[in-house]
C-alpha cells in the first residue's frame, strides 16, 4: 500500500497511483466550489445590511441601534473564525463547508419568517447569522492544501472573490422584499445554502496526503498565538477587509445620510463598491506571487490613506466622492488579497487553518467597529468626518508598519512555533 501523501508533479499537483500526473482540473474544481460555497455563506450573512435604513424606519431605531443591527453578525462570523479555522485543520472542508452551510440555513429562515418584527429579534437571529461568516476560514486551509506555494496567492485570491456574495445581497434584497415580501430572500437563501450543502458533501474531496493534526484544539491555538505571522497579518487584515466589511454594511447608510439617496440608489453604490473589492482580491494576490504581499499592501493601504482622507471632507459625491470610494474598494479588495497571500508564505502548514481563523476573524472585528463608531459620531456631531479620519490615520499607520516590521519578517523567513 502506497503512503498517504502522493507524488507531487513539478507544479505541486498531485499525481495518480499509476504515476500519471491528475487532472489538472481537480484543484480548480476543488476551488471552485470553494469559492461558491463561500460566496453563499457571505450572501446570507450579509443580508441584514441592505435592509437596515428600513429596519430603521418601521422600527423607529436610533443610529447606534441600527449600526449595531448590521454589526452584530459581523463580530460574531468573525470571532467564530477561530474555532472553526481550527477544526478545518482537523476535520477538513469537506466536512466544514456543508456543516457551516447547513447551520446557517437556521438563523435565515428565523430572521424571514418571524425574527423581523422587532429589534431583539433581529438581534438575536443577526448573532446566528454570524455563522455563515466562518466559511472563509474553512476554504482557506482547504486550498492550501491543493495548491503549491508559488500558486497559493493567486488561487486564495480567487476564493476571496467569494466575498461578492456581499454585493448579490446588497443587490437583490430590496428587490426582492419590495416585490414579493420580508421573507423572500430569506427563504432564497436558505434554500441555495441548502443546495450548496448537499453539492458540497458530494463534491468536495481533500487534497492527496492531507493529515490531521493530533494535539488538542487548546494546544493548536496556543502554538498559533505564539506565531509572529498570526499577530502581523491579523492588524493588516483588520484593517484592509475590516474597512471592506464596513463599508459594505454601513455604506447604505452613510450614502443616505451624507447624500440624501434613496434606499435602492445607495444599494446599488454599494454593490458596486463591493464588486470592485471582489475583483481587485485575486488581482492583489496574482500580484503579490509575482512582486511580493509587501509592496502590495503598502501601495494598497496608501490608497485607503488618501481616500479616506479626501472623503473626510465629504466632497461631491460626482466625481470626487465616487472616485474616494472607488479608490479605496480597489486597495482593500487587493489588500485582503496581499495578507492572504502573506499568510500563505509564512506559516506552517500543519497550522494554516487555526492562522486563518485569527487573521479572518480580526478582519471581521475591524469591519465590526467602524459602524459603531460611525453611527456615535454621527450621532454626537451630525456628521461623519471624524470616522473617515481615523481611518485615514489607521491606514497610513498600517502602510508604516508593512514596509518596516512585515517587510523585515518576510526577509527572515518562514516563521515557526514559538517565533516571537
Amino acid at each position: 500500500m502506497r503512503g498517504m501523501r502522493g507524488p507531487l508533479n513539478r507544479v505541486g499537483e498531485p499525481v495518480d497511483g499509476s504515476g500519471v500526473a491528475g487532472s489538472a482540473a481537480r484543484p480548480v474544481v476543488m476551488l471552485a466550489m470553494a469559492t461558491l460555497g463561500f460566496a453563499v455563506n457571505f450572501w446570507a450573512w450579509a443580508l441584514l445590511s441592505p435592509l437596515g435604513p428600513r429596519f430603521k424606519d418601521t422600527l423607529h431605531l436610533g443610529s447606534f441601534q441600527q449600526a449595531l443591527l448590521v454589526a452584530v453578525p459581523v463580530v460574531v462570523g468573525s470571532v467564530g473564525r477561530i474555532p472553526v479555522g481550527a477544526l478545518t485543520d482537523r476535520f477538513g472542508g469537506r466536512v466544514m463547508f456543508p456543516v457551516v452551510s447547513a447551520l446557517t440555513i437556521i438563523p435565515v429562515l428565523y430572521l424571514g419568517l418571524a425574527g423581523h418584527s422587532s429589534l431583539g429579534g433581529l438581534l438575536t437571529g443577526g448573532f446566528f447569522l454570524g455563522i455563515g461568516g466562518t466559511a472563509f476560514a474553512v476554504g482557506v486551509p482547504f486550498l492550501n492544501q491543493w495548491f503549491a506555494p508559488e500558486r497559493r496567492g493567486l488561487a486564495i485570491g480567487v476564493f476571496g472573490a467569494g466575498m461578492g456574495g456581499t454585493a448579490i445581497s446588497a443587490l437583490t434584497t430590496v428587490r426582492m422584499v419590495d416585490a414579493q415580501g420580508m421573507a423572500t430572500p430569506f427563504v432564497v437563501t436558505a434554500i441555495l445554502l441548502a443546495g450548496y450543502a448537499v453539492a458540497a458533501a458530494l463534491v468536495l474531496r481533500e487534497a492527496p496526503g492531507r493529515s490531521a493534526p493530533a494535539e488538542p484544539l487548546a494546544r493548536r491555538l496556543a502554538a498559533t498565538a505564539r506565531l509572529r505571522v498570526t499577530w502581523q497579518a491579523s492588524a493588516l487584515y483588520a484593517v484592509a477587509f475590516g474597512g471592506y466589511v464596513a463599508f459594505s454594511v454601513y455604506l447604505p447608510t452613510y450614502l443616505k445620510t451624507e447624500y440624501g439617496l434613496g434606499q435602492a440608489d445607495a444599494a446599488n453604490r454599494m454593490a458596486g463598491f463591493v464588486a470592485l473589492a471582489v475583483v481587485m482580491r485575486p488581482a492583489g494576490g496574482w500580484l503579490s506571487d509575482r512582486i511580493g504581499a509587501v509592496r502590495v499592501l503598502t501601495v494598497s493601504l496608501g490608497v485607503v490613506t488618501v481616500g479616506a482622507a479626501v472623503q473626510a471632507f465629504a466632497p461631491g459625491l460626482v466625481p470626487l466622492g465616487t472616485v474616494a470610494f472607488l479608490a479605496m474598494a480597489a486597495a482593500l479588495g487587493a489588500g485582503s488579497g496581499a495578507t492572504f497571500a502573506l499568510v500563505a508564505l509564512l506559516t506552517p502548514p500543519d497550522k494554516v487553518g487555526a492562522v486563518t481563523g485569527v487573521v479572518g476573524a480580526a478582519g471581521g472585528l475591524g469591519g465590526f467597529v467602524p459602524p459603531l463608531v460611525m453611527g456615535s459620531i454621527y450621532g454626537a456631531y451630525g456628521n461623519y468626518g471624524g470616522g473617515l479620519a481615523m481611518l485615514c490615520v489607521v491606514a497610513l499607520a498600517a502602510a508604516g508598519f508593512t514596509a518596516t516590521a512585515v517587510r523585515r519578517a518576510t526577509r527572515v523567513g518562514r516563521p515557526v512555533a514559538g517565533d516571537t
